[in-house]
């Protein structure tokens, strides 16, 4: 009998938490070793929670990818922070991103301060992201500052982005994970729904295309999915948004800019599916969606969440 066959089998969730833009999703791809988190220059790209499996020796470790918390001003912001904390409540292990260039913001210190009630006795690691940005002392004294803040069970200093002391952190998180048998199939990557991967790669596209504020204000839903005799799969989908003048925008001159997009979102579905894919694009006016319980849904938040 193999060491492997005799080590018993781990399964756990790790919530990922941190400001907008700290590069939870960035990690979330690395760790899964697949694109399953839209990553974006924006920030607050991840409306919900993500959830992200990655294999490491005999554990599993289910990734929970939370929208980035901070000061919500809209009911979609508050239902996303709510969701943020709500992931790292249901956690095993908790890990706080920061980015090292940064420091300690004013957004981190409001984290700091919320951590002790809303995660209770979960562990919390401290990974301190984009080292590759500042020099060995100003590390060192940064995570002096964050561990006499908060006491984080372990610190880790990582490059998302390039891999560095990425392995570390999942080792680390593999042994925290409770024992017990797998909780998704071993080549399961994600658990969300496939339509609604495809509208995050889609709202992905039009976030990177468009750098108004609209990003915020628009929504895609995966209307229709059929699954052809040949293979490939037919997708409608429907980019929701506030105004008409959003509409104008999204379309573009003789509708080029909806064309680029629905293409690159093709692409890519293609790629993530292995198979050819068939997009079909719609753009609507809605101008009260913010306030409508089944958007939310579709996106994984709670409507009730983002009340006063």
């Amino acid at each position: 009998m193999t060491d492997a066959a005799r080590e018993p089998t781990r399964a756990g969730f790790a919530a990922l938490i941190g400001e907008p833009n700290a590069g939870k999703s960035t990690l979330l791809n690395r760790m899964v070793g697949a694109k399953v988190a839209i990553v974006t220059h924006k920030v607050q790209t991840t409306r919900a929670r993500l959830r992200g499996v990655a294999m490491a020796g005999q554990a599993q470790i289910v990734f929970v990818d939370t929208p980035g918390l901070f000061k919500p001003r809209r009911r979609l912001d508050r239902a996303m922070v709510a969701a943020a904390w709500g992931g790292a409540a249901d956690a095993d292990v908790v890990v706080l991103m920061i980015e090292a260039h940064r420091g300690i913001t004013d957004g981190v210190r409001a984290i700091l301060a919320d951590m002790g009630d809303r995660v209770g006795r979960t562990p919390v690691a401290l990974a301190i992201n984009k080292i590759d940005r500042v020099k060995a002392e100003t590390l060192l004294e940064l995570t002096k500052e964050m561990n006499a803040a908060f006491a984080f069970v372990e610190t880790f200093m990582i490059s998302a982005e390039k891999g560095y002391g990425c392995d570390a952190l999942r080792d680390w998180l593999a042994s925290r994970m409770p024992e017990g048998p797998y909780l998704y199939p071993e080549d399961q990557i994600a658990d969300l729904p496939m339509r609604m991967i495809a509208a995050e790669i889609t709202r992905e596209k039009l976030t990177l295309r468009l750098h108004q504020e609209l990003p915020y204000e628009l929504t895609v839903e995966t209307e229709n999915w059929e699954e052809r005799e040949d293979g490939s799969a037919r997708i409608d989908q429907i980019v929701y948004v506030a105004r008409d003048g959003h509409k104008g925008i999204v379309l573009g001159r003789g509708g080029e800019t909806a064309k680029a997009i629905g293409k690159a979102s093709r692409e890519e579905l293609e790629e993530f599916l292995g198979r050819r894919v068939h997009l079909f694009l719609q753009v609507k006016v809605r101008p009260n969606w913010l306030e409508e319980s089944e958007r939310y849904s579709e996106m994984g938040l709670d409507f009730k969440d983002g009340h006063e």
